[in-house]
């Protein structure tokens, strides 16, 4: 089994080297950046499987550097952040983080959150690999694609595991807990707001209007659910 590598962005010295050593004691394969060019540079060279992503970062900010990776790559992003107000953390998950980290942190919590982000795929839950076609949608679980209309659909991570848990049992109501179980897994920190976040997401790049959706339906105070098959 290969070992993860993880990219750490941050351009405090002492932190990212904090971070490191704990990453390593974990048994992580480890890389640096100090900056935001810096990190797409490793990033398209290394495709780390998670990258620790600072959102104030000189020059080219964290915000920016998750955009732009999420053009080139499907690692997982982990958002460190030293602003606690709930609109900065909906901005990173917009730019396509799947979790963040409010500055300061205990180091054992982040490689905690580290375990839990490398571990998400093991709960999604259809039972074989067969293609799901909803009208022109068609989602394609061994390859991890998804298809509108005959386009690729660029989607993250925890996007991709949202929309295969929903539309492999459509029709079904699904509550945010249970998403977030299946999805997030049973170990992670945060709240349920994060499953409106790339809820929000998917609709955006699905081109699903909430008013009148196709795919994805809100079901009041309850959670979501994927439309019947036609």
């Amino acid at each position: 089994m290969s070992v993860p590598t993880i990219l750490i962005v941050e351009d405090e010295t002492r932190l990212r080297e904090l971070v490191q050593r704990y990453l390593v004691q974990a048994g992580f394969q480890v890389a640096q950046a100090a900056d935001g060019q810096s990190a797409l540079a490793q990033a398209r060279h290394l495709q780390p499987d998670l990258i620790i992503l600072d959102l104030m970062l000189p020059e080219l900010d964290g915000l920016e550097v998750c955009r732009q990776v999420r053009s080139f790559s499907h690692s997982y992003i982990l958002m460190l952040t030293a602003k606690a107000e709930e609109i900065d953390r909906v901005v990173g998950l917009e730019a396509g983080a799947d979790d963040y980290l409010v500055k300061p942190f205990s180091p054992r919590e982040l490689v905690a959150r580290v375990r839990a982000l490398l571990r998400r795929p093991r709960h999604l839950s259809c039972d074989d690999e067969q293609s799901i076609r909803y009208g022109s949608l068609v989602i394609d679980p061994v390859a991890r694609m998804v298809w509108l209309d005959g386009n690729l659909i660029s989607l993250t991570h925890l996007e991709y595991s949202l929309l295969r848990v929903l539309a492999a049992a459509p029709g079904r109501v699904f509550s945010r807990a249970q998403l977030l179980d299946r999805v997030w897994g049973g170990d992670f920190f945060g709240d349920d707001h994060v499953v409106e976040v790339h809820i929000a997401n998917l609709r955006k790049k699905l081109g699903d209007d909430p008013a009148e959706p196709r795919f994805i339906f809100t079901v009041r105070s309850v959670g979501y659910r994927f439309g019947e098959r036609r």
